[in-house]
């Protein structure tokens, strides 16, 4: 891209772009919605960047050859919006070549003599949106187009409302736009993320989602320089390699493979937990034969994991029942019908948190006693220590059987397997010095799915590896077997 712009009394200023296969791609789409998803120093700001510019240059001139548009660029917080994106912006057009920026009210007007004797005025609007009457501010523009930087941190709520103010300005009586749209770039969310729903699963008309290839791939467990890798030649040698030292796998993952997953602050109740190994290919099916084991996790947000243990010891985690504010009479029969509709052949066992046996004010009634009355028969674990609760769940990630980890999960766990990757974490504390954390995992949506995973296994006999010694002459994987409780 190579375009001539000259603000009053300033020299020209000549911007030169070769945009990589990707971004070239997304560039040249005209789907009302797109969006470019890629690891860090892919080039992705700097495209949209670029991107805004050029529709700017590129709407028709009007009636006295003025290219009159108007975008509003958005990000989560001002901060963010300020130390980050609009340096971006003023990187390349800077105000000497193009005109000052207004920090008052954090706009970039500019008027720009072409050389084909037209002039652009284009409007930058820079808007935080973490307040209440940011949003309302929105909602009031007539606009061009919109960037929306780092998506991943906007509710798709703010997109859809962008996508309702632009192609609003200049206005029909006009001339009308010649582009309109919303173009969005971002690092990988995770797999539960509205990105990951509109770009992978759903695809809606009038969306287009381009994803550029990671800075390095990952093979059995080494992360590697990727050679399909992009703007590599505007970054430092070795810019991923360099930076990965002292950084978690999951961190790596997402902003250097450019890989859906979950990489939030907080330290995860299951760093054991690998997606890449623990996450089966496709959906598991359950065995004929074996019992089916239920895991149960009690108060307003009930919550249950299906999981079947194989003859060789191997758990797999079949299935979940996720719930929001529910009731537990409401749950038990959710729950009957899925293990009707999907497991009727199999012989449920259910285990669930021993605090259930607590009578509600309401009508004196246990959620085992509801259970029991909806037909579904479940029993108390004998322990709720949260740390041998988390210590059997990590032994059966850790441990290795005849080549496959010792615990895998169906894709369809989508609650659990989001949870397990970091989602469900230790809260950091604000203190100086070295990180620390709290001393329990922090409740949240997650958190229910996870427990019901950890009750399953108690229920079934797996805290006893830690708990008690191996017999003599025993084979070491019966010692899970829940003989107490007529387990198989």
């Amino acid at each position: 891209m190579l375009a001539r712009m000259k603000h009053h009394h300033i020299p020209v200023h000549t911007l030169r772009y070769a945009a990589p296969p990707t971004i070239a791609r997304f560039m040249a789409s005209r789907a009302l919605f797109r969006g470019l998803m890629g690891p860090v120093g892919s080039g992705k700001s700097s495209a949209c960047c670029v991107e805004i510019m050029a529709k700017a240059l590129a709407q028709a001139p009007d009636q006295s050859g003025l290219r009159r548009t108007r975008f509003a660029i958005v990000r989560n917080t001002y901060r963010e919006l300020k130390d980050t994106t609009l340096k971006t912006w003023l990187s390349w057009f800077p105000e000497e070549a193009c005109g000052p920026f207004g920090h008052s009210d954090m706009a970039h007007r500019l008027r720009l003599e072409l050389p084909d004797g037209t002039t652009a005025e284009t409007e930058l609007l820079f808007r935080a949106l973490d307040k209440p009457q940011d949003m309302k501010k929105l909602l009031s523009l007539d606009l061009t187009g919109a960037w929306a930087n780092e998506a991943r941190e906007l509710p798709l709520s703010v997109i859809e409302a962008l996508g309702d103010r632009v192609e609003r300005f200049p206005s029909a009586r006009e001339g009308g736009c010649t582009w309109a749209g919303v173009i969005m770039d971002t690092n990988p969310p995770d797999a539960d993320h509205w990105w990951h729903h509109l770009a992978e699963e759903a695809r809606p008309h009038g969306w287009a989602s381009f994803r550029q290839p990671g800075g390095l791939v990952e093979r059995d467990g080494v992360f590697l320089p990727n050679p399909a890798a992009e703007n590599l030649g505007n970054l430092p040698p070795d810019f991923y390699l360099r930076r990965m030292a002292g950084k978690s796998a999951r961190h790596i993952r997402v902003y250097y493979c450019g890989r859906y997953g979950f990489a939030q602050d907080g330290l995860p109740v299951y760093p054991e937990f690998d997606e890449a190994r623990h996450v089966a290919p496709c959906p598991l099916p359950p065995a004929d034969g074996l019992p089916l084991y239920v895991g149960l996790d009690f108060g307003l947000t009930p919550a249950a994991a299906l999981a079947q243990r194989l003859p060789n010891g191997r758990w797999q985690y079949l299935d979940e029942l996720v719930s929001r504010n529910m009731g537990m009479l409401r749950f038990a029969a959710l729950l009957k019908e899925l293990l009707a509709s999907r497991y009727g052949h199999l012989t449920p066992v259910i285990w669930g948190d021993p605090a259930g046996m607590a009578r509600a004010q309401t009508d004196e009634r246990t959620p085992y006693d509801i259970l029991r009355a909806s037909g579904l028969p479940g029993r108390p674990t004998t322990t709720n220590d949260p740390v041998l609760r988390r210590e059997t769940v990590a032994a059966a990630l850790s441990r290795d059987i005849d080549g496959a980890p010792g615990l895998v999960l169906s894709p369809s766990c989508r609650s659990l397997i989001r949870g397990m990757a970091g989602a469900w974490r230790y809260r950091r504390l604000l203190v100086s010095g070295e990180d620390r954390y709290a001393e329990e995992p922090e409740k949240n949506s997650y958190s229910h799915i996870c427990e019901a995973a950890q009750y399953l296994l108690l229920g079934a006999g797996e805290d006893r590896r830690l708990t008690s010694p191996s017999p003599a002459g025993r084979p070491r994987q019966a010692r899970a077997l829940n003989e107490k409780h007529g387990g198989w």
